[in-house]
């Protein structure tokens, strides 16, 4: 998923630069010459990160709100200083609840890696287990259990289900799923001892093939049908 960068800078050319390189590495931009527009925008399309070019007043409004508006006041804020900007203006910005300063003449790759950085703190940490109901999935053991009884999947698998407990009560409309099948040795295995309808295997099988059919949220994610045969 892509982050919404805002960007709002007085400086046509600069502007215009930062939004196409920007765009290319795959923010979806906005921008704005006006800090007023820069706060309107701010409200309707909740941007990620903002880029302020040398406006604190900006950040301060940004940071306190303003009557009868509503925008994230935490999102987090770059101000792009002038060329002769100094510890005093770096400290301004700090203290008007600017999250990062980069004085101009600056290099774009700079300012991206800056972004990157900002984007990783902010970014709230992934659970490492994960519960939806009777499932349970530990990242970082890679082991996941339906009621106690542990499911045999592969890495893809896992992988799959991990994404759909992340997001339990989202309905998932454009899923891939691919069936689960057996693996060699439990083919033979069937073949000479075909399990019963009551087995854990199957039952756990059958369980979670359900699980990712249907999404944890219990509604239809795909018209793939599972088969445990």
């Amino acid at each position: 998923m892509s982050c919404a960068l805002l960007i709002a800078e007085p400086e046509p050319s600069t502007g215009s630069f930062l939004e196409r390189h920007l765009a290319e590495d795959g923010f979806d931009v906005l921008r704005t010459e006006d800090g007023d527009d820069a706060l309107a925008l701010a409200e309707r399309a909740r941007p990620d990160l903002v880029l302020v070019g040398s406006e604190l007043d900006v950040v301060r409004r940004l940071r306190e709100g303003e009557p009868g508006r509503s925008w994230n006041r935490d999102v987090p804020v770059i101000v792009l200083g002038p060329e002769e900007a100094d510890a005093v203006d770096r400290v301004r910005a700090f203290d008007r609840g600017a999250d990062d300063f980069l004085a101009r003449p600056f290099m774009y790759d700079e300012l991206l890696a800056r972004i990157r950085a900002v984007l990783r703190r902010v970014t709230p940490p992934v659970g490492t287990v994960l519960e939806a109901g009777e499932l349970v999935i530990d990242r970082s053991t890679r082991c996941a259990t339906v009621g106690g009884q542990i499911l045999p999947l592969s890495a893809k698998q896992f992988d799959l289900l991990a994404k759909l407990g992340s997001e339990p009560t989202r309905v998932w409309r454009h899923l891939w799923c691919y069936p689960f099948r057996l693996t060699g040795t439990e083919k033979r295995r069937r073949v000479e001892t075909p399990p019963s309808r009551s087995s854990p295997d199957l039952r756990a099988r059958t369980k979670i093939a359900r699980i990712c059919c249907l999404g944890l949220a219990g509604k239809p994610a795909s018209v793939w049908k599972p088969s445990v045969a």
